[in-house]
């Protein structure tokens, strides 16, 4: 096997891949089989190119042939596995939270053919859609069935972004998205720099998961909420739910980042918790077209091309940082509250990302000095920045919303863009939510981002309320083993401190379960 990169225009890329490596190789097409390992955009110099990484299979001899490709050959990557158990042992560990980190967990111990039970507070994800179309119609919300809640967890309802941070040498990520390409995500996925699936696709995935769970063994019992743990000498003994109690001496604890309940429970128990920094803000919508625009310059090539992305992020004079997050292309700003009375805004995206506008949040970081005494303080933050968010949208879920321009210069014009959250907006000064600090922060990084994307800050852009479920306020600790104090509790993903989004959270669940799974040879 060869691997090596190549490059190709927008034009190119529009023309079969094979005939372009054959040409590189200077082998007949059909001669030779290949893969490719990533595909990304370099957009930069106003020069858009599709670099390419791709592995060459032939049956003549590799070093000659690689010769003729001097300078692009690169030496292959390890792969993963998961560890194989020799045979199953123990009673059934049970897992709270169906999100990212709890499949993963899920569907590496069913594999390990240790059938756990998996418990979620929300719906089935076909009921759970029913529920989060009728919220956004201008229904009811629902607790226990939202954007929160549910099969899938919050990153179900989501552009389904892929990419991660993560310094993860044993290619755990890789194997994520190896799996969710066999559970029906699209074969790109596997290559692409930045994959994304989208809210529409993503549903389809979670069920083939689900549905692999059980056929190994596993019992998914969704709306059955943890209510409490049962210990005995600092060691879990059983699993208290909405619907009895579980019997165990093994809990993966995914209940998202939205769960204060279960950390101040665990707390009450003696669980060691910590604070954390955390992060709030708001949407901000261009119009797609002019993101593309700025990005890609007024080339004739932008039909071949994916709608823009960004990611921005600058230290401020504050101290704090501002960033971009959760950019979605052609996407939706959406209602993701999970409690009555309080308004929280997420984006979203379909796969094929060809909404009119372009949104992400624009985050500004908190710290210590912002917030009041106590291990909790984060959540009564953000909860208070939600409520009265809530009350300035109406007390209806109509979101708080202004213009850039009324935000930065006090400009009162209306904007051509029209807003994509669903529940409607209402314009009024949001900077009321913030401290002055915060605002300072907010208006010097947007300017800023306007020198880096034409047009970021321009008096249209329309900005909406509230950004605060983006991290959680507080770590669950854990020691090497995975484990919490309490023993036989491993806290895991978004909600325990340990991730930031599908694939960073798929990983810990898998790193957990691996721990889990070794520890039984």
């Amino acid at each position: 096997m060869i691997r090596l990169t190549t490059e190709r225009s927008p034009r190119e890329d529009a023309l079969p891949l094979e005939a372009h490596l054959a040409d590189l190789l200077s082998l007949p097409v059909g001669s030779f089989d290949y893969e490719i390992r990533k595909r990304s955009l370099d957009a930069r110099r106003g020069m858009a190119k599709f670099v390419y990484t791709v592995d060459i299979f032939v049956s003549g001899d590799e070093n000659k042939i690689a010769k003729r490709c001097e300078g692009r050959v690169q030496p292959p990557e390890e792969e993963y596995s998961f560890p194989a158990l020799d045979s199953p042992k123990g009673g059934r560990p049970v897992i709270a939270g169906f999100g990212p980190a709890g499949i993963f967990a899920a569907l590496c111990l069913a594999r390990s053919g240790l059938r756990p039970i998996v418990i979620e507070r929300g719906k089935i994800g076909s009921e759970r859609v029913k529920d989060v179309d009728a919220f956004f119609n201008g229904g009811e919300l629902d607790p226990d069935s939202n954007i929160q809640y549910g099969e899938g967890g919050a990153g179900a309802f989501s552009d389904g972004k892929l990419n991660t941070l993560i310094k993860d040498k044993i290619f755990r990520g890789r194997y994520v998205l190896n799996e969710l390409v066999r559970a029906g995500a699209p074969e790109e996925t596997l290559y692409n720099a930045k994959p994304h699936i989208g809210t529409d696709l993503l549903r389809t995935v979670v069920e083939n998961l689900r549905n692999e769970i059980i056929a190994l063994g596993g019992e998914i019992r969704f709306q059955t909420q943890l209510v409490d743990v049962l210990l005995e000498d600092g060691r879990l003994k059983g699993v208290v739910t909405s619907n009895g109690v579980i019997e165990a001496d093994t809990l993966f604890l995914a209940t998202g980042q939205s769960a204060r309940g279960i950390a101040e429970m665990l707390y009450g128990h003696g669980a060691e918790l910590e604070r954390k920094p955390f992060s709030v803000g708001f949407r901000i919508e261009h119009k797609q077209s002019d993101i593309d625009l700025a990005q890609y310059g007024n080339t004739k090539d932008l039909r071949f091309l994916p709608p823009a992305e960004y990611k921005l992020f600058m230290h401020c004079k504050s101290g704090r940082t501002v960033y971009s997050f959760c950019m979605c292309p052609g996407g939706h700003v959406v209602a993701a509250a999970s409690e009555n009375e309080r308004l929280v805004t997420n984006g979203m995206s379909y796969h094929a990302r060809d909404g009119r506008n372009a949104n992400s949040a624009i985050l500004c970081e908190i710290l210590p000095e912002d917030l009041g005494e106590g291990l909790f303080a984060g959540y009564d933050y953000r909860e208070e920045l939600e409520r009265r968010a809530f009350e300035m949208g109406g007390n209806d879920f109509t979101a708080p919303a202004m213009t850039v321009g009324e935000y930065l210069y006090g400009e009162k014009k209306r904007s051509d863009i029209e807003p994509t959250y669903p529940r409607g907006v209402k314009y009024c000064d949001i900077s009321k939510l913030f401290s002055e600090e915060i605002n300072a922060s907010f208006r010097e990084a947007l300017v800023a981002f306007g020198r880096k994307i034409n047009g970021f800050d321009a008096s249209g852009a329309i900005i909406t309320a509230v950004e605060s479920r983006t991290s959680s306020p507080i770590r669950i600790k854990r020691f090497d083993d995975r484990q919490s104090n309490l023993k036989g509790i491993y806290p895991l993903g978004e909600g325990a401190g340990y991730a930031g989004g599908i694939i960073s959270a798929a990983i810990d669940g898998v790193r957990s379960a691996e721990s889990y799974v070794l520890s039984l040879k």
